[in-house]
């Protein structure tokens, strides 16, 4: 079994059990990605909690001090120390993606990849935006980034579909119609 597929399993059951529980599902996120990025940015912790040598309850002893520390919620503290005692934590990093498209999916929101020629102003984003709300009929969450050689125009992606409305591919249709002539 894959990495992400495990992953995916782990935050279906948190996502879950937080829902159960009527916990705040964005607090869990900001969590998990506080975890990911201290134990991601601190190898001796990450040693710590999963080094073979170190015996199952130390290592978990470890984690739930470091969780207390922090504050995190009840739901991911039980969840990572299981992590820890299992030496999983190495889903960590897909198990807080997995958990995050679940949120979104769950608050009606989608991610869409925008590029364009030139940066846009906010008054384009948020138009772009609203377009896109309304193709997609959810909420869009805009990730911007710039490539001068669409030449003009922009590109989003959203999951597997792409509205492509840049210079550089209508010049491509166009030469192409002119080949075919």
């Amino acid at each position: 079994m894959s990495l992400r597929t495990s992953a995916n399993r782990y935050a279906k059951a948190l996502f879950d059990v937080a829902l159960e529980e009527k916990a705040d599902l964005d607090r869990i996120d900001r969590d998990l990605s506080e975890i990911t990025e201290i134990l991601r940015d601190n190898t001796e912790l990450m040693s710590a909690v999963d080094w073979a040598n170190v015996p199952d309850a130390a290592r978990q002893a470890v984690m739930e001090n470091v969780l207390d520390k922090m504050g995190v919620a009840a739901p991911v503290k039980k969840l990572l120390v299981l992590l820890t005692g299992q030496r999983k934590l190495v889903y960590l990093q897909d198990l807080a993606e997995a958990y995050r498209e679940r949120l979104l999916a769950h608050q009606n929101v989608v991610r869409a990849e925008v590029t364009s020629a030139a940066p846009l102003s906010p008054e384009q984003t948020k138009a772009l935006g609203e377009s896109l709300s309304k193709v997609t009929g959810k909420k869009v969450e805009l990730s911007v980034s710039v490539d001068p050689e669409l030449l003009g125009g922009v590109v989003a992606k959203i999951g597997s579909t792409v509205y492509d409305g840049s210079v550089r591919t209508q010049l491509a249709r166009m030469r192409q119609e002119l080949v075919k002539q």
